[in-house]
């Protein structure tokens, strides 16, 4: 432990901070529920921001109009600050709390005009950032806290769009720099945000926030996580989809990083590990009902869970053959995986037969063409989109009938504790 007190880290979400009355709930969490101690808050994007930024940036880099999109956010993000802080120039009056508002969004826009037809990926994490920036300078403002940004301190490689971190110069910096900054007081930081050692900035990946509230967790030996979200817990199914779902009041770290890397919504799939490594508790907590228990996830032991549904959508289902049909060996594995991996898809389902080979992908379009042109003059390469994946962990008969009941099921698989199947 780095403190003389225990640390803290929240991490708050989207739809926690989505607007004035949001951000202002969170103040009221904050003031209740993390007063002892030090705290550190890991703020996301507000609401649906990254979106936005998505379309701003794909409109700027393809040369199309999207300064009514920009004014549209813009507009948005002072209506906020303005709510929470009227006549205020919506800046805390500390050195740590710059750039102001007015400044990010003038670095936003001079950005967006200066685009190039160079590395997309590249100009995408400098422009997606700032929903990151914008949202924390909100909430720092709002809360009184200090203003931390955290690419300096996050450092990472070049793998845009998905930064890998750099675990020891990363530890090093906020070690040094943070510790300071938290006798002061809360800190407000970015969720998603990392920076390579030229000074560019990256992203860790979509819903990345949670990987950030675990790396700070860990370098500064935090005393708990807690994830602060719109449901009672983790559950064992997504609400939205699953009109009677059960919460875990306590769950382990083995089944929690089973349960994300199938695609569970709630957890950050490479949350996980740095907790248990450092066997640093996570709370997932309702930010609707603050005082209800919420999920305990840590070092424990349990008996069978109900069984936890997990559904991906928007799923390509590909099918290699060997086009002289001789066996599919492991020669041939070794280059479908390596074009897999140079184009970035992440197979969430795979399956072999004697002279084919399937794999089950999110479906990319841009990452898809590149695939087959890397393929098609080796393999036969047939595939469907706009598909469905379930896995049922812990299944049994009953939730495995229940899912698959009058489904068109194009490929299932099972292990002694996880069912899946792909479908229209």
């Amino acid at each position: 432990m780095l403190h003389s007190q225990p640390l803290k880290i929240y991490k708050f979400g989207g739809a926690s901070v989505k607007d004035a009355g949001a951000i202002s709930n969170l103040g009221r969490i904050v003031r209740t529920h993390g007063a002892d101690g030090h705290l550190l808050i890991v703020v996301s994007a507000m609401g649906k921001t990254t979106n936005a930024l998505e379309e701003i940036f794909q409109l700027a880099y393809t040369g199309q109009e999207y300064t009514a999109l920009l004014k549209q956010l813009t507009e948005f993000h002072r209506s906020v600050a303005h709510e929470l802080l009227p006549g205020n120039n919506h800046d805390v009056d500390n050195p740590t709390t710059e750039p102001s508002l007015e400044q990010l969004l003038e670095q936003l826009g001079d950005r967006l005009a200066t685009l190039s037809t160079g590395d997309f990926n590249k100009q995408y994490d400098q422009v997606v950032s700032f929903g990151e920036l914008l949202a924390t300078r909100i909430v720092a403002s709002a809360l009184g806290a200090q203003w931390l940004d955290c690419r300096p301190l996050l450092r990472t490689d070049h793998a845009w769009r998905e930064g890998r971190l750099d675990w020891p110069t990363t530890e090093r910096n906020l070690t040094a720099a943070v510790p300071a900054l938290l006798a002061h007081g809360p800190v407000v930081t970015q969720g998603f945000l990392g920076g390579t050692a030229s000074g560019h900035t990256t992203t860790l990946g979509r819903e990345g926030s949670d990987y950030t509230a675990a790396i700070f967790a860990y370098c500064l030996g935090a005393e708990s996580v807690t994830i602060w979200k719109d449901v009672a817990g983790l559950l064992n199914a997504d609400p939205k989809i699953f009109d009677d779902t059960v919460r875990y009041p306590e769950i382990s770290y083995q089944e929690t990083i089973e349960m994300a890397y199938y695609g569970a919504s709630v957890i950050h799939p490479k949350t996980i590990k740095p907790l248990a490594v450092r066997q640093i508790p996570l709370y997932v907590k309702s930010f609707v009902d603050p005082t209800a228990e919420g999920t305990k996830i840590h070092d424990c032991r349990h008996g069978l869970l109900v069984p936890a549904f997990i559904r991906k959508v928007n799923q390509c289902l590909i099918s290699f053959e060997s086009k002289d049909l001789t066996f599919i060996s492991e020669e041939n594995l070794e280059v479908i995986f390596g074009a897999l991996a140079q184009v970035r898809l992440k197979i969430n389902l795979m399956q072999n037969s004697a002279i084919s080979f399937s794999v089950c992908t999110d479906f990319s379009t841009y990452r898809l063409e590149k695939l087959l042109a890397a393929l098609r003059g080796q393999f036969t390469i047939h595939y469907n989109t706009d598909l469905e994946l379930y896995t049922i962990k812990n299944y049994d008969t009953a939730s495995i009938q229940r899912l698959t009941k009058d489904r068109e099921l194009l490929l299932e698989q099972r292990t002694r504790q996880t069912f899946q199947f792909v479908c229209r």
